[in-house]
């Protein structure tokens, strides 16, 4: 319902890499702006401009809270702008990126394990948690097992994820910021955040676990 915040995720079938170069990444990415509308996606979806020039201006159907990609998948935190709108976007994510995907490498078939998993988020007492746990995807690229020993060198994974271009923490905690995707304002609010402390307080975090 309008105003119900969302986890969305999901991962290349057979956990196959959906991201294969940078060309990838910034194609998703041009996906999150681009498909947050009702309108629906022209297909094949591969000329950008072509793409946009066909579609008409439309609402957004949801806020992007925060989002994270990895190699073999990706998570998206969204606030529904209208009822069902996280459902809409995650559709139009998936078929869009695997008509790119497809076209762009010559293949045929699904490129997703199944349909994108649309997760509610409840207000309860993990709810804050939320987006540490999303910006702290990227730390297994570096430290596979970090969860089960801990991390070895914080310093090492502190400048990597201030550097990680394809994950909003950067666009959220003012560093080395790539891309404006989400609604800042918003994000701050309902997470509770302090803007100038989120990477201090993210980090504290990140140390205890």
């Amino acid at each position: 319902m309008e105003g119900d915040i969302f986890h969305i995720l999901n991962r290349g079938v057979e956990k196959r890499k959906i991201f294969l170069e940078e060309k990838d990444y910034l194609h998703f990415i041009n996906n999150l702006s681009d498909f947050n509308s009702i309108e629906p996606v022209f297909e094949p979806y591969f000329d950008r401009r072509k793409y946009l020039a066909m579609r008409k201006p439309g609402n957004k159907i949801i806020d992007i809270l925060c989002w994270c990609l990895m190699p073999n998948h990706y998570h998206i935190l969204v606030q529904e702008k209208i009822n069902g709108g996280a459902s809409i976007f995650a559709k139009k994510i998936s078929s869009g990126y695997t008509q790119y995907f497809n076209l762009k490498n010559k293949r045929i078939g699904v490129l997703f394990q199944g349909r994108s998993k649309i997760i509610l988020a409840e207000k309860e007492e993990h709810f804050i948690l939320l987006p540490y746990y999303i910006f702290a995807n990227p730390v297994k690229l570096i430290e596979p097992h970090w969860k089960e020993v801990g991390i070895k060198n914080l310093k090492k994974v502190y400048q990597f994820l201030e550097n990680y271009k394809w994950s909003s923490f950067t666009e959220a905690a003012n560093l080395n910021n790539h891309f404006t995707l989400i609604n800042k304002k918003l994000f701050v609010e309902l997470f509770d955040l302090e803007e100038k402390k989120l990477k201090d307080i993210f980090f504290e975090w990140l140390d205890n676990q």
